[in-house]
């Protein structure tokens, strides 16, 4: 498959038809191509993994972790294809085909170089205007943790964490605790 034009605008279907080797999104019709991720970024994304999955052991929600396509919009011709680091969902009738075709109710992104424009600025007002309960940006050299929780329609409420403050008490799940101090690699 030649490189998606700049001028056309691009649905799942479109997606479904590129190499899987690549790794894309798309964001209001635009693609973009993920680079791979670091060494950081993996230990952290597994070691969050971890601690979420333990929680949902025996309940409905599940968690997936990147590559795992998220349609923002339930249907093919979705012009919102969204790969998250970590994405736990609840309702496991819209899990379809390559992923999830809905909005999950918590996303994790992990910031790299290549993403961190796209991370705070494109996803997080993708995720806010459609209605993410919970999303977390974490950045992984800087062991900061911002947990960003839906108010209403249109407003989140943003928490600031570091490695220092050992643990976040998950608002969207009562009873999940995680533990900072081990999602950081030394």
């Amino acid at each position: 498959m030649p490189l998606p034009q700049e001028d056309k605008k691009y649905t799942y279907k479109d997606y479904m038809t590129w190499p899987d080797e690549e790794h894309w999104e798309i964001i209001d019709g635009v693609p973009y191509m993920q680079a791979a991720p670091s060494w950081q970024h993996q230990a952290v994304l597994v070691e969050l993994s971890r601690q979420f999955s333990n929680y949902f052991v025996n309940k409905s929600c599940k968690v997936f972790a990147a590559p795992f396509d998220v349609c923002l919009e339930e249907s093919e011709d979705s012009r919102q294809v969204v790969q998250p680091d970590i994405v736990i969902v609840c309702d496991p009738s819209k899990l379809k085909k390559t992923g999830y075709f809905g909005i999950p109710s918590l996303v994790v992104e992990i910031v790299s170089p290549s993403t961190a424009r796209i991370d705070r600025i494109t996803k997080f007002n993708k995720y806010k205007n459609v209605g993410v309960k919970e999303y977390w940006i974490i950045e992984p050299i800087d062991k900061i943790i911002q947990v960003f929780t839906l108010l209403d329609d249109k407003s989140y409420k943003m928490e600031i964490y570091e490695e220092d403050d050992k643990t976040i008490d998950v608002y969207l799940f009562p009873g999940l605790q995680i533990d900072i101090t081990t999602i950081f690699p030394e």
